[in-house]
Order: C-alpha cells, then sequence, then structure tokens
C-alpha cells in the first residue's frame, strides 16, 4: 500500500508540474463538478487548473488511506475491539486456560491474584517453556540460559556430586513439624541441607516470637514478644507457646522469613524466586486430592542431575516489592513443601544476590558450596542467608595476609546470629556480629550439622549492673577485682552493689536448643512391643548461668544455679533457689563462646548438634 500511494504521488506531481511555465496563482474555483480518473471538469477551466485539481485529490485520497490504515492498525492491537476477530479468539482460549487453572488448584490464594496463561510442552520436563504470568506489579518471570543454569549447578554441586548427595538436595521440603510441641520447627529428613533449614527457621523464630504484627495482611495476629507471657510454674513456656500457633500463624512467619532473608540477599532491591514450571494439566488429574500430594505425583519422576535438567523444570519470578514478593511466596508455599522446597530456596537465594556477586564474595570460588562428600551445606551458603553475602568467614570485616590478599567475613549486623563448635576447638573465632545479633537468636553449627539456639527474652545479651560497671571502667587489675567482690557483700544504700537475689552479679536465664532432624521416639512416649515409633525434632529448655566476666571463679563457687521452679508467674525472679548440678555436652562449648564460664543444665536427654 506505502507503495501505491508513493506512485500516485510521484503521478501527481508529474502532472501539477507544466513543462517551461511557471506555475500560475492559486484559484479558488467551485470543485463540484472537478473529478478523478476521466471524469468531466468544468469547461472554462485551463489544463494547469485541472492537473493541479487532480494533484489534490490525488493527495487527498492517499491521505485517506494512510488514516484507514492506521485506524486499522489500532484496531488490529486492540485486544477488545470485536473486529479483530483473531485477537479476540486468543483472548478466549486464554481465559478458558485460566478457567482451567483456577479450578485445578482450587486451595492455591494466588489464583485469585495472579494470571496463568497457557503452557506448552510435555509433562516430562522435554522442551517445556515457562510459564507466562501477568500479575501484580512488582513482579516478572524469567528463564534461566542454558549457560546460568550450567554455571548455577556447577556453582552448587560441583562436577563431580555423587548421585547420593543430589538425592540428599532434592528430596528435602520445607515443613513444620505436625507434633504440637515442635510444631514452629521445619522438620529435616535428610542430611545436607540442614544449614538452609537452620537459617529459616531462626527467621521464622524471630516473626513468631519478637516480631509485632504487621501492617499488611499477609503475617496477622502474630504475637509480640512472648517472653513476658503468664504460665504455670514447672510448664515450659515454649511448649506453651508453640502448641498455640495457628497454621496460619506459621505459614505468614515462613513467607516474611523466606521474604527478608531473598531481600536480603538482593541488596534490599530485589528478591529473585525459584520454582518449578509445573503445567496445569498435571494438576487437573489431581483436584480432588490436595495440592502436596498432586505436586508429589508430578515430581515422582523428576531427576535434576545436571544443569539441563535444571534449566528445563526451573522458572524464576523477579519481585522488586516486598508486598509482590509476600504475595508470590504465599502463593507457592507448596512448592516449597515439595521435595525440591529446600533447594529451590537456595537458588533463589543465589539468583536474588547474583551468580558474579557470590563468586565475588567467596575467597575460593573454585569449590562447589555444596561439600564433599557428605553434601553438607558450607559456611559460604548460611553466610549468605544470614547476612546477604556469601562469604567464608565468620569474623568481622576483612583480614589482611599481606601481599594485597584479603580473606573476607562478616560486614554488617545481623538479625540473628551464628555460634559454632569450631570456635572452643580454636579452629576460628566468630565475630561480634554474628555473636551479638539483634535477636537472641543463633543458628548453631557443628562438624556436620546445624542447629538453632534461642531464647524468649532479649533480655539475655544485656547487661547487668555488674558487668556495666566493668564496661565503664575498662580491665581491671586483680587488687580492683577483690575490692569489687567485697562490694558484692555491701548493700546499695553503703556503697555497694548488693543486689535482693543473692545471685552477686550472676545471671541466670533459659536458652532452648532445636534440631530438625527428625528422631524416632515411642508414641506417647512409653515403650510397648507393638507401639509404632513416631518421628519429630527435638528441643531441649537449658538453664543457663553466667558469672560476671571479672569475678574470679572461688567467689561465684558457692552461689546456686536458680531452678526451673524459680520462674514466677509475671517473668520475674523468686528468693527460692535449687542447686543443679552442672551438666556438659558439645552444645555447651558453643554457649560458652558468647558467655563465657557459663554453666547449663537441662532435664532428659543432652541436647544434640549432630
Amino acid at each position: 500500500m506505502a507503495d501505491q500511494e508513493d506512485e500516485e504521488l510521484k503521478m501527481a506531481s508529474r502532472q501539477s508540474t507544466p513543462q517551461h511555465e511557471s506555475p500560475e496563482p492559486k484559484r479558488s474555483k467551485p470543485l463540484e463538478n472537478s473529478g478523478v480518473g476521466g471524469e468531466a471538469s468544468h469547461p472554462e477551466e485551463s489544463p494547469e487548473v485541472r492537473n493541479r485539481l487532480l494533484q489534490r485529490e490525488l493527495m487527498a485520497a492517499a491521505a485517506e488511506r494512510r488514516m484507514s490504515a492506521a485506524k486499522s492498525a489500532a484496531a488490529a492491537a486492540a485486544k477488545n475491539v470485536e473486529s479483530a476477530k483473531d485477537v479476540k479468539i486468543a483472548e478466549k482460549r486464554t481465559a478458558e486456560v485460566k478457567t482451567a487453572a483456577a479450578t485445578a488448584v482450587k486451595n492455591m490464594e494466588s489464583v485469585k491474584d495472579v494470571n496463568i496463561k497457557g503452557l506448552e510442552g510435555d509433562s516430562k520436563g522435554k522442551g517445556v517453556n515457562l510459564e507466562k504470568v501477568e500479575g501484580k506489579s512488582g513482579i516478572s518471570d524469567t528463564s534461566l540460559s542454558v549457560l546460568d543454569a550450567d554455571e548455577l549447578f556447577l556453582m552448587i554441586f560441583g562436577n563431580r556430586v555423587s548421585k547420593d548427595v543430589l538425592a540428599q538436595w532434592s528430596n528435602q521440603g520445607i515443613r513444620f513439624s505436625a507434633d504440637p510441641e515442635t510444631s514452629m520447627g521445619l522438620v529435616q529428613h535428610e542430611g545436607g541441607p540442614c544449614g538452609v533449614l537452620a537459617a529459616i527457621q531462626a527467621f521464622v523464630l524471630k516473626y513468631l516470637l519478637f516480631s509485632p504484627e504487621a501492617s499488611d495482611n499477609v503475617a496477622q495476629n502474630i504475637p509480640s514478644n512472648l517472653s513476658i507471657r503468664r504460665v504455670p510454674k514447672n510448664e515450659s513456656v515454649a511448649t506453651d507457646i508453640f502448641s498455640r500457633l495457628s497454621e496460619g500463624q506459621k505459614s505468614r512467619a515462613l513467607v516474611r522469613s523466606m521474604s527478608e532473608i531473598l531481600f536480603l540477599c538482593g541488596c534490599n532491591e530485589r528478591a529473585l524466586i525459584a520454582s518449578l514450571n509445573i503445567s496445569n494439566h498435571d494438576f487437573v488429574e489431581s483436584v480432588n486430592g490436595s495440592e502436596d500430594e498432586a505436586i508429589a505425583k508430578v515430581l515422582r519422576d523428576l531427576s535434576v542431575e545436571s544443569g539441563a535438567d535444571l534449566q528445563k523444570v526451573l522458572r524464576v519470578d523477579t519481585c522488586t516489592s516486598r508486598w509482590s514478593a509476600l504475595q508470590k511466596l504465599e502463593a507457592l508455599l507448596p512448592i516449597f513443601r515439595s521435595r525440591m522446597g529446600a533447594l529451590l530456596f537456595l537458588i533463589s537465594a543465589l539468583l536474588s544476590r547474583g551468580l558474579d556477586n557470590v563468586q565475588e564474595d567467596r575467597d575460593d570460588p573454585s569449590q562447589p558450596l555444596v561439600t564433599a562428600p557428605f553434601g553438607h551445606a558450607s559456611q559460604e551458603i548460611v553466610n549468605l542467608l544470614l547476612s546477604g553475602s556469601a562469604v567464608a568467614n565468620v569474623f568481622d570485616g576483612k583480614m589482611d595476609l599481606g601481599g594485597g590478599m584479603f580473606v573476607k567475613g562478616i560486614t554488617t549486623t545481623v538479625e540473628v546470629g551464628f555460634l559454632t563448635l569450631l570456635e572452643s576447638l580454636n579452629f576460628c573465632k566468630v565475630g561480634q556480629y554474628l555473636k551479638c545479633p539483634k535477636w537472641p537468636i543463633w543458628v548453631v553449627g557443628s562438624e556436620s550439622h546445624y542447629t538453632v539456639l534461642f531464647a524468649l527474652d532479649t533480655k539475655v545479651q544485656e547487661e547487668n549492673e555488674l558487668e556495666n560497671r566493668e564496661t565503664q571502667t575498662g580491665e581491671r587489675l586483680m587488687p580492683k577485682i577483690k575490692a569489687e567482690a567485697v562490694l558484692l557483700d555491701l548493700d546499695k544504700s553503703l556503697g555497694g552493689v548488693k543486689d535482693s537475689t543473692g545471685l552477686m552479679g550472676k545471671k541466670v536465664f533459659d536458652l532452648y536448643h532445636f534440631n530438625g532432624i527428625a528422631k524416632s521416639i515411642p508414641n506417647g512416649g512409653q515403650t510397648s512391643g507393638n507401639e509404632i515409633p513416631i518421628q519429630r525434632p527435638r528441643i531441649t529448655k537449658l538453664r543457663v548461668s553466667v558469672p560476671p566476666r571479672w569475678t574470679p571463679e572461688e567467689f561465684m563457687a558457692d552461689i546456686p544455679i536458680l531452678s526451673s521452679s524459680g520462674t514466677n508467674e509475671s517473668g520475674g525472679v523468686e528468693n527460692s533457689y535449687e542447686v543443679s548440678k552442672p551438666q556438659h555436652a558439645p552444645l555447651v562449648d558453643c554457649i560458652r563462646t558468647r558467655w563465657p564460664r557459663s554453666v547449663c543444665s537441662w532435664e532428659g536427654d543432652a541436647p544434640s548438634i549432630v
């Protein structure tokens, strides 16, 4: 059409240009009898006038055709114009697929907010295209290139990973315990992903125990600092709290925790959420079952043994607002509960940080993040989830090795911290950033496992009056230490610092240790010949006694440890004491790296960090 219009304009131009004559002035002549293409013209008009009129009408006709073409193009682009029949048909098909998805995944709240268009490809993952998602602003979806998927796989597992390690990381979901006493805890069934689960667990406890109700609709009715709740004597405060948690409270705490970690990795600018590329018809077959059952059936034959396998089944959503990330994570909870959940969250954290940034963080980027031969999560993975940087060390700042070489540690304060048995063995030194986090929650590392230690009271990290004196006056010589010990026996009215509890500056508080590894215990707590054991994680309450740092041991030897019955209903300390025999376990060595010279006691089995 454009060529035709140009030809007509050229013809009109040639006709309107008389040879060897100057153009006549423009005349105002009536056009009733003027014509185009052989129609009669006014008998008194000269040939030049007729040519000029013909040129004008040709140009007007060309302009009309351009306007008509523009209107047709606009109509074709507008999806709702009835004349665009092909677009109308495409919209109708899209609406049908949306309806099928909403019916098949009827229990997913995300269907109200996210519209899923048609997904093409077979159910075995060969030639599958990623779903196209249109939803709330702040979410866009992409697919990984084959090269990126290969880089990601090698970064996590290396090129000599065993099938056993892949099985460990491909069979661990992010699920809460069904046991009432440990219902706040994430259960671990496979070795390996414990570093990922423990980090998420630490943030979940933060939201369950200390965070006030959120201002958005995703997290509601989450209790605030529960350490001040009144409970009867001899009753476990943690058990009382966790048995009252609803599934909604736990799910909201999990969603908020995952979102915070991913935005921490994404420098508070973005969160990339990796999930599975599952087509809608896979759910239709299991529409009468639960979402978890439907997803488990789809993943039954899924195997991820290379970057190519990962690229086929992975989809990635980029969220640039916290609200959109919360909505997306809430919608994807069934996926994260599946056997691929822990691996998908690790991938999400790495992509949120950026693969190049992750390699830049590391001291030795040639090594895989999952350590050989047992498939444990490296310190780099744990540090990434706790601090947002995949550094390999736990000290503060950088360490100068000389010759312009540095190794990197933690460079910022953290919400939840980290303690390790390796410090008690003098293999490393945890810095103050990880040792003294904002909230009294720590991931605890051993040689082969990660667990979580936490307190219900934020005051466990505060200094008492005697410790404040030490902080204000600095290090003390032995004569001054002895003088301070004398002051312990004097009442405040006489210039001393004697307190009514008789603890002489000793701090006594409770800590709780959670180990997500499921352990077989007799059903109901008693053993019988025909009884089937149940699987449950382990939680242990420890009574911790910490002397003032500057006080010699001989001045504290006769001070008893406050027993469980020494906590009154208002959360205060009673004046009655019972001597508990100090106990020891590897966890106590970890606790002493945070509270030197502390002694611990507990009831029942010793807390296990392996």
